[in-house]
């Protein structure tokens, strides 16, 4: 199928029902036995069947987009681990492995998480050279066969923004972008202090196809947020709250909202007008599965 087809496809797709996202990759493969030591994207090569397997929990429990697991697959984050050599094997890797399992009614998104350091001038990179790292991500992805591109737990607007221009740059495939957004007494804020509304034009302007949020905020939030983001945009929007707030419990990090609270946020947050609905962290195919059955 055509780059162009895909894209209608699953836009017109979006313009007649809620979709379904999958929900946190971490905690799965937490729960499969990755170490605070290990490197995630590593598992693409070293543990595909571990790594499919997540990604046919999801499909299985209903979701209609699982994304790549890449989230930290660029080169500056992979050259802190001595993989810098490894971008573009890892990233098709992932994508491929997925690929296999992927329903035909379903669709892959590649995964571009942030890159964990800061634009100058509070940090030493310029927008170029973001853009040509996210570049080098996002074509290792295509290459790899994604029907789409998730680009998700951004806190610097223009961060998100280099990332969208180095996507759009290689392909004309769907783009979702998701930042984080912390509350505070004014309104909902990103760590760099931008507003909503002004991350919400930002994207447009560059053509972002899907907007939203994930991560940082819990559920019960999100229910607020999602309405302040349907307020200042015309987009379809995507929600993925994680499973409460993290707590630390025996040396772990743990999420301890209950599947049922959860739903009872979700079931606000799409009444606020959100398209498309999944989770973040905390959540696994139990929370996913309760999601199905509130928009089928």
């Amino acid at each position: 199928m055509g780059t162009n087809q895909m894209r209608k496809d699953l836009l017109t797709l979006l313009s007649e029902r809620i979709l379904l996202m999958d929900g946190g990759m971490g905690t799965m493969l937490i729960a499969a036995g990755l170490s605070e030591d290990d490197v995630p994207e590593i598992w693409n090569v070293e543990y595909p069947d571990k790594i499919k397997q997540i990604h046919s929990a999801y499909y299985g429990a209903g979701s209609d987009i699982v994304q790549t697991n890449t989230f930290g697959g660029s080169r500056i984050k992979l050259e802190k681990k001595g993989l810098g050599n490894k971008v573009c094997d890892l990233n098709r890797a992932a994508a491929q492995l997925a690929l296999e399992i992927c329903p035909e009614d379903k669709y892959l998104a590649g995964d571009i998480g942030p890159l964990g350091e800061f634009l100058q001038p509070s940090g030493t990179y310029t927008e170029e050279d973001f853009i040509s790292v996210f570049k080098e991500q996002a074509e290792a992805l295509y290459e790899g066969g994604v029907h789409l591109f998730s680009i998700e737990t951004m806190m610097d607007i223009r961060e998100a923004v280099a990332a969208l221009k180095a996507v759009k740059s290689i392909s004309n495939l769907p783009v979702f972008v998701e930042l984080v957004f912390n509350e505070t007494p004014r309104g909902f804020f990103t760590m760099m202090g931008d507003s909503v509304e002004k991350c919400l034009k930002e994207l447009e302007d560059n053509g972002a196809d899907v907007v939203g949020s994930n991560c940082n905020l819990k559920s019960e939030l999100m229910v607020k947020l999602a309405r302040q983001i349907r307020k200042y945009t015309s987009l379809p929007i995507i929600i993925q709250p994680n499973a409460g707030q993290p707590q630390l419990k025996d040396g772990q990090v743990i999420y301890e909202q209950s599947v049922e609270d959860y739903l009872t946020d979700v079931r606000k947050i799409i009444d606020g007008g959100v398209n498309i609905i999944g989770g973040c962290c905390g959540t696994n195919p139990e929370y996913i599965r309760g999601i199905y059955k509130i928009i089928n």
